[in-house]
C-alpha cells in the first residue's frame, strides 16, 4: 500500500516527537527562568505556570508512549497502525494540548475584558470560541476511540478542521481586539504614541507563531490524511501556547523578588496585581493629586516593549495633563 508508507506515519510521528521534545525543553527553560526570576510573584501565577508545566510533562509522555508503542513494541508489526486498534494515550494526548491551548487563551481573553474596559460582547466573543474548541476537540476524541483505528483518523477530518480553525480564530480575534484598544489610547505625545506602535506589533506576534502551526496543521490533515504530518504539527502546538504565555511573564520587571511593569520606585508593589492583564487595580482616572508632571511623563513613558501596565495608568496621566493644560490655555481640542 504506497499510500500508507513507514516513512509517511511512523517516520513522521517519530520525528513531531523529537521536535516536541525540544519544545517542551524551550518551554522547560522558560518555566525556570521564572521561578528564579520572580522568586516573589503572586501564587496565582506560580500555580498556573506550575499547573501549565504538568500538564505539558503529561502531554510528552503520551506521546513518547505512542511512538514507543508503534515503533518499538511493535517493531516485528510495523503495519500494527493499519490493523490494531489505536493507542490510547495517542488520543487522550489530543485534549491535554487543547487544555493547554484553552487555558493560555483564558488568560489573553481576560487580558482583553481588562483593557476594553470590560466589554461584554468582545470578550464574549472570545470566549465562545476558546469553548467551542475545547468541545470539537473533546468530540473528536470520543469519536477516535469509537472509530479506535488510527487509518481512519481521516473520517475527522471535518471536526478537527472545526476545532483548529475556532483556534486560529480566536487568535486573530484576541490580536484585533488588542490593537483595536491600544489604538484608543492614543494621545498625541510622540514617546506614548511609539509605544503604543510597539505594543501593537507584540499582540500581533504573541498568537503569530501558534496560528501559523494551528494553519499547517489544518493544511496537512486536509492535503494530506493519509499521512502523519499533520500528527508530528499539531505535537507542538500546545507547547508553543504555553512558551508565549511564558514569555509575557519573564519579560516584565523585577522588583524585589516580584513582577511588575511600572516605572519609579521599586519600594511600591501594590500596583503590580494586573501586570500580566495589562490594567491597573482600580481602572479608573488618577485623582488631580496623583497626577505626574509632563517632563515626569515623558520619562515614564521610556518603557520597553513588554511593559504594558505603566501604558494604561500613564495614558490616563497623559489624559488628564492635556485636559488641563488646554483648559488654561482655553484652545480648542482637535478631534
Amino acid at each position: 500500500m504506497a499510500a500508507f508508507s513507514i516513512e509517511n506515519t511512523l517516520g513522521a510521528l517519530t520525528v513531531g516527537f523529537n521536535i516536541s521534545c525540544v519544545v517542551f525543553g524551550v518551554f522547560t527553560t522558560q518555566v525556570v527562568v521564572y521561578f528564579r526570576r520572580y522568586p516573589l510573584d503572586r501564587p496565582a501565577y506560580k500555580l498556573l505556570v506550575a499547573f501549565l508545566w504538568l500538564i505539558e510533562l503529561l502531554d510528552q509522555i503520551f506521546i513518547g508512549h505512542a511512538v514507543y508503542y508503534y515503533t518499538v513494541s511493535n517493531y516485528d508489526n510495523p503495519l500494527a497502525f493499519l490493523r490494531d486498534d489505536i493507542i490510547w494515550t495517542l488520543i487522550v494526548q489530543i485534549v491535554l494540548g487543547c487544555l493547554v491551548g484553552t487555558i493560555v487563551k483564558c488568560c489573553f481573553a481576560m487580558r482583553v475584558w481588562r483593557f476594553s474596559k470590560q466589554n461584554l460582547t468582545i470578550t464574549g466573543v472570545i470566549a465562545f470560541m476558546i469553548l467551542a474548541q475545547l468541545g470539537l476537540a473533546i468530540y473528536y476524541c470520543v469519536r477516535s476511540f469509537e472509530l479506535n483505528r488510527l487509518v481512519l483518523a481521516a473520517k475527522l477530518r471535518v471536526v478537527g478542521s472545526l476545532a483548529l480553525g475556532a483556534g486560529l480564530l480566536t487568535d486573530f480575534l484576541v490580536a484585533a481586539a488588542l490593537c483595536y484598544f491600544l489604538r484608543q489610547l492614543r494621545t498625541g505625545y510622540r514617546k506614548s504614541d511609539t509605544i503604543i506602535n510597539t505594543l501593537t506589533v507584540y499582540a500581533v506576534n504573541t498568537g503569530a507563531l501558534t496560528s501559523a502551526v494551528g494553519l499547517c496543521t489544518i493544511v496537512l490533515y486536509n492535503a494530506r490524511p493519509e499521512t502523519f504530518f499533520f500528527m508530528a504539527s499539531y505535537f507542538t502546538l500546545g507547547k508553543l501556547y504555553a512558551i508565549s504565555f511564558l514569555c509575557t511573564l519573564n519579560t516584565r520587571k523585577v522588583s524585589r523578588g516580584r513582577g511588575t511593569d511600572r516605572e519609579g520606585s521599586t519600594a511600591n508593589t501594590s500596583n503590580a496585581r494586573n501586570t500580566f492583564f495589562m490594567a491597573t487595580n482600580s481602572g479608573r482616572l488618577q485623582r488631580p493629586q496623583d497626577i505626574l508632571p509632563s517632563n515626569s511623563f515623558t520619562k515614564s513613558m521610556e518603557i520597553g516593549v513588554h511593559q504594558e501596565v505603566s501604558v494604561i495608568s500613564d495614558m490616563d496621566d497623559a489624559i488628564v495633563d492635556n485636559s488641563a493644560v488646554l483648559s488654561r490655555s482655553k484652545v480648542p481640542t482637535a478631534v
